[in-house]
């Protein structure tokens, strides 16, 4: 088992902090890693608190990559500190971004991370149409283009210190909006949407999302991520067809490199398909995606 900030051979040091909330989310950390407290603090914000004040708080050693996990990585991953690690010493030294994301089928079937969002949290398209506008002016959510070179969910990745102040840099203009609470974007941002059987501010989700937003706009950074195909599907009715998420993941890396119109026409036609095939197996009503 690998000691929390070990660092691995020949590479840079590595340190992971897991979140928790309460003595019940404690108990589900992982050893390796090293315990970030946030109990009482904020659980509005989620994870993104917790981050912002170690970010803002510590200053990072520019030879150290850091990450921050929820209590559920493991469960969600089903990877432990041990892998993280021995994943991350294969690592060379000139990548900024490591993602552990999940959920490939999420990634695949949806044009991008919004659309994924947007999909599976009724009515929460204005948030992110309004929060992108802000932040990245001129980037439509609706149309843009991302694969899973881009795609990470959950806030499972770890970086460079460079990027998370970049990261945190973006987060915090839509937190001040949010904390300001006096504009439209603030109420979209501090908005309720449906998650599970409750509801969570719609905020979590975007600020979730910057990441991504990060590495299909920021092309300078360098990115390498665990093999999304060895952890876990979300359990959508796409999860059961790995081939036809690769076929969907693949078109939308040509139409991003050759910019043309006719991959993502192909997208379409294979992702309603899917779709149709999924609902068909799962005795859902069928019509167009």
């Amino acid at each position: 088992m690998h000691a929390p900030s070990s660092p691995p051979v020949g590479n840079r040091r590595v340190e992971i902090r897991q979140i928790f909330y309460s003595e019940a989310t404690r108990a589900q950390l992982d050893p390796g890693f090293i315990a970030l407290d946030n109990r009482g603090q904020r659980p509005d914000w989620r994870e993104y608190w917790p981050i912002r004040s170690y970010l803002q708080s510590h200053t990072l050693d520019e030879n150290t990559l850091y990450g921050f996990f929820s209590p559920k990585f493991g469960k969600k991953t089903t990877l432990d500190s041990a892998a993280v690690h021995t994943f991350l010493a294969t690592v060379g030294r000139d990548v900024d971004v490591i993602g552990f994301s999940p959920f490939f089928d999420q990634g695949a079937v949806h044009l991008n991370t919004f659309d994924q969002a947007a999909t599976n949290h009724a009515n929460s398209w204005p948030v992110f149409e309004q929060a992108v506008a802000f932040v990245a002016p001129g980037l439509d959510p609706h149309n843009v283009v991302m694969d899973s070179r881009h795609s990470i969910f959950c806030n499972y990745f770890v970086a460079t210190p460079a990027f998370w102040r970049r990261w945190l840099a973006v987060n915090e203009v839509l937190f001040s909006v949010a904390e300001a609470g006096t504009s439209a974007l603030a109420q979209l941002l501090n908005g309720p949407i449906p998650y599970a059987n409750d509801f969570v501010p719609a905020k979590v989700f975007v600020q979730e999302r910057i990441v991504s937003l990060l590495l299909l706009r920021e092309k300078h950074w360098r990115v390498r991520h665990y093999d999304p195909l060895r952890l876990p599907m979300s359990g959508s009715i796409a999860s059961p067809y790995p081939a036809d998420l690769l076929v969907l993941d693949a078109l939308k890396t040509a139409a991003i490199e050759h910019g043309s119109h006719q991959y993502l026409r192909i997208f379409q036609q294979v992702r309603n398909t899917l779709l149709e095939t999924a609902r068909r197996a799962n005795n859902m009503p069928t019509g167009t995606a």
